[in-house]
């Protein structure tokens, strides 16, 4: 008894050693078999068979063999059965997936499988709990193989299997004594482990283990069928589950090697082609071991990179899903410009040695028509992507699912398949990137389209004229350019002008068709409530216009804050500074910011001070010097003293001439406001009224504050200005008009006479408005755009008094403040400063704007719902 206890106890040290040695056998008979069978096969054969195979029955396998990996998942759901806590489906069904599709193909005896369900459901659990569980897990996982074992069994009794493989049956009978076995085991339960293991739970692992193992040996015997082994189905159904049972025993992971000698083995018995047997083979490792590992390989970078993701607060992931985004666009703008280069110039095409070789890894459709209708397209959605517009999604996923079906269908190539498979990745990856609501044409990017289709469209003309057969026979035309036929060029003719209708639908598709959130009806009263608790600021009584916007900003259930802007391409022009409570600043900033890029619009800061330019700084905006305001100092006012003796002169001399200055207060009479409209129209003199960051002549807005008026000796009213108190502490004027028959001086007698009322009335400054361009791009440092506006500075008085200005207002003004003017980065200014201008010369009253109503099966078919987003 000693000795046989010496015996088991050496052998149990040494049982590693054993195993190596035994698997390292079975390695060194696998090689040597293997060499032997590949000496007699083809591989030209092999070659054929596997390009000739049909892609119908390439898709079939890639589909069951994704179905037949399913049924493991139900271990993992039984898995969480054992151990405390909660897992979502979906955290299973990845869990699941990478844990079986790793031990499928990497194997090690279940280590990998333990290792993985330890990590992924261990929460919560204790490492007893854990072991337990496993433990469950682990004995059930063969027990469906010996089902198959015993059905494999039944067939050779009931006659099924005819031919001989006697060889094989001791390793069914053995392994068919399995089930028992575990059966008898584990329903005695007196065994600590599986003391509390259930009825429920028992049914379920064998229920899965049957499942598992009887799914992938009958699509191993499908993938036989698609190949056109037709015959001797249920011996090669016995022949795998013998073979998986070999190479289980084997102990080499997945029994790579082992189980393929044995198949071939077998198979070449059954009369089966040691090629078609290779190719057989082949297909299975790739669609039930490699596709569905490699889908593992994924969620477990996936699983890793959100823990590293969050522990780098976000930063990996937001980098990976802008690069994918950045690549996604790239390539549908080059598919697209190759899928136009083929259809405009094909010979032009197919000559270039660069163009060509990139020609196998995109679309080819059937027709000239489609090319150029495709072509477009993908430049509509190629927008849509760019711009990160939710909608532009499902579309190219259609149009990318469509693209692989017309490859297939027309000319199967797995570079195309791999190229758009690819960018069906990418598109899904980039999902998180398409997150605003509606597509917005930027000004330079509609320049850009307009004229590249514009170009394209007389490029397509001037080839159709040089191959009409009277151009051709008398002038010698470039291969290059030759069409194939007039017939072809006249489809691609017609694809432009379809392209053109192609392409409004798709962006009218992305813009939503409804008006946007940002284009509101201002709300006067609510600015009004704002302005009179808070107090108002140099351009709050703008608001009044109602030729802007207004952005109210809440908290504490009621409005602290707004801001006034104007809605121009995909800007939001932002007049002038906040008005409010200036301690939500950055949360109202903020807020419009998220608005603004939900709408796929950049946002305008214009004539704002040095605070918030470096608040907007921070939050990505580059700046530019716009002028001065000037500020005088009326507390200390007067017109005694030396230096004030011109002004006392003049203001002597008004008053010999009989004009005299007085505050008409509201609400004004018909007759009031005739004569001020009147000196209005003479000072425009024919020309039409700004706006924005000026007022202009509105009946409603002069109601609202009084208004200093010049009076001649008739008492007839020759100049006007209508104040507008900023708060407490500044007092300001807007609107300032004279007629033709005016005195010189009678506007400083204005400035002189509010200097003095504002004095009495307790006001501590006067606002005198800006000084466009003033003091701005005078040093050599200063930005190249601040050179160039200083240029216009000293040089544009034709087009505009800018030192004139500025010298005038200088008489009275104490302190001169900065404005500035705060565009997004990396935008074009010049577009900025134009679009700004367009919008400050042309005075236009906010109205609410009509959708554009799409006829109901149009709506249906894109998926549109007309009153999305209408206010």
């Amino acid at each position: 008894m000693n000795e046989i206890k010496k015996i088991v106890n050496w052998v149990e040290k040494r049982m590693l050693i054993f195993k190596l040695i035994f698997v390292l056998s079975v390695l060194i008979f696998v090689f040597f078999e293997f060499g032997r069978i590949a000496k007699q096969m083809s591989w030209t054969e092999i070659s054929h068979d596997l390009m000739t195979t049909n892609p119908v029955s390439i898709g079939i396998m890639l589909v069951v063999g994704f179905l037949a990996v399913t049924p493991m998942l139900i271990y993992d759901v039984v898995m969480v059965s054992f151990v405390p806590g909660k897992f979502s489906w979906k955290y299973l069904l990845k869990s699941g997936w990478i844990t079986n599709t790793f031990t499928n193909l990497l194997g090690f005896g279940g280590l990998i499988g333990a290792t993985l369900r330890a990590n992924f459901y261990s929460k919560k659990a204790t490492k007893s709990q854990i072991i337990a569980a496993l433990s469950k897990i682990a004995i059930f996982l063969l027990s469906g193989l010996s089902l198959c074992c015993w059905l494999a069994l039944f067939a050779i009794g009931c006659g099924l299997i005819k031919t001989g493989f006697s060889q094989y049956l001791i390793w069914l009978v053995g392994g068919g004594l399995y089930f028992p076995l575990v059966l008898i085991f584990t329903l005695k339960k007196n065994h600590g482990v599986f003391r509390d293991l259930n009825t429920k739970q028992e049914t379920l692992l064998i229920a899965g283990s049957a499942m598992e193992w009887l799914s992938v040996s009958l699509f191993f015997v499908l993938i036989g069928w698609l190949l056109g082994v037709n015959q001797k189905l249920p011996e090669v159904f016995m022949l795998y589950i013998a073979s998986s049972i070999l190479g289980i025993i084997s102990l080499v992971p997945g029994g790579l090697g082992s189980f393929d000698v044995f198949m071939l083995i077998g198979l070449e018995t059954l009369g089966v082609p040691s090629a078609t047997t290779a190719v057989w083979l082949l297909f299975y490792r790739i669609f039930y071991y490699i596709l569905p590992f490699t889908l593992g390989v994924i969620f477990f970078i996936h699983s890793l990179g959100s823990k590293i993701n969050e522990y780098l607060d976000g930063l990996p992931s937001s980098i990976m899903h802008k690069a994918a985004h950045g690549i996604l666009t790239l390539l549908l703008y080059s598919s697209g410009i190759l899928i136009l280069l083929d259809a405009m110039v094909p010979n032009f095409a197919f000559n270039n040695n660069i163009l060509i070789r990139f020609y196998p890894y995109t679309l080819f459709f059937v027709s000239q028509l489609t090319s150029v209708l495709c072509g477009f397209m993908l430049f509509g959605l190629a927008r849509g992507i760019e711009a990160r517009i939710k909608r532009a999604y499902w579309p190219t996923i259609i149009f990318l699912i469509l693209g692989m079906i017309d490859t297939v269908r027309y000319g199967f190539s797995w570079g195309v398949l791999t190229f758009l498979s690819l960018v069906l990745i990418l598109v899904i990856f980039s999902r998180k990137e398409l997150y605003r609501q509606r597509f917005v044409y930027s000004s330079e990017k509609l320049f850009l389209d307009g004229s590249f289709f514009a170009i394209i469209a007389i490029l397509y003309a001037i080839i159709g004229a040089i191959n009409s057969p009277h151009y051709i026979l008398h002038h010698h035309i470039p291969a290059i350019l030759i069409f194939p036929s007039e017939r072809t060029w006249f489809s691609g003719f017609i694809g432009l002008l379809l392209a053109a209708g192609i392409l409004w639908l798709t962006f009218n598709y992305l813009s939503n068709f409804g008006m946007s959130s940002i284009d509101e009806l201002p709300n006067l009263d609510r600015a009004k409530k704002v302005i009179e608790k808070f107090g108002g600021n140099e351009t709050s009584h703008l608001a009044y216009l109602k030729d802007k916007c207004l952005f109210f900003y809440q908290a504490e259930g009621e409005d602290q804050l707004f801001l006034m802007y104007r809605h121009k391409a995909n800007k939001l022009i932002v007049m002038g500074e906040p008005v409010g409570n200036r301690k939500y600043l950055n949360e109202a900033v903020s807020q419009l910011l998220r608005l603004a890029d939900l709408e796929n619009c950049q946002l305008v800061f214009y004539e704002i001070n040095s605070e918030l330019t470096l608040l907007l700084h921070e939050l990505g905006f580059d700046f530019i010097k716009m002028g001065e305001e000037g500020l005088v100092d009326i507390t200390n006012f007067t017109l005694s003293g030396k230096k004030q003796r011109g002004q006392r002169a003049l203001m002597n001399k008004l008053a010999r001439n009989g004009y005299t200055f007085e505050i008409l207060q509201p609400p004004f009479s018909a007759a009031q406001l005739k004569q001020l409209h009147n000196i209005s129209d003479e000072w425009l003199a024919g020309q039409l009224e700004k706006g924005f960051s000026m007022g202009f002549f509105d009946e409603d807005y002069l109601q609202r504050a009084p208004i200093a008026v010049v009076q001649d000796s008739k008492e007839t009213i020759v100049a006007f200005a209508n104040l507008m108190p900023v708060n407490q502490e500044i007092l300001s004027v807007d609107l300032m008009r004279y007629g033709k028959e005016i005195a010189d001086g009678a506007m400083d007698m204005i400035f002189i006479k509010l200097f003095e009322y504002g004095q009495a009335k307790g006001y501590h400054y006067f606002n005198l408005g800006m000084a466009p361009l003033a003091n701005v791009g005078y040093s050599k440092y200063s930005f190249l755009e601040e050179k160039a506006a200083h240029l216009l500075y000293e040089y544009g008085s034709h087009f505009y008094g800018f030192q004139g200005l500025r010298s005038y207002k200088n008489k009275y003004v104490t302190d001169w403040r900065s404005k500035y003017t705060a565009y997004r980065r990396r935008s074009s200014i010049l577009v900025t400063m134009l679009q700004l201008t367009s919008v400050i010369n042309r005075h236009q009253q906010i109205v609410k704007r009509p959708t554009v109503p799409l006829p109901a099966a149009l709506s249906r078919w894109l998926n549109v719902n007309p009153a999305d987003k209408q206010h």
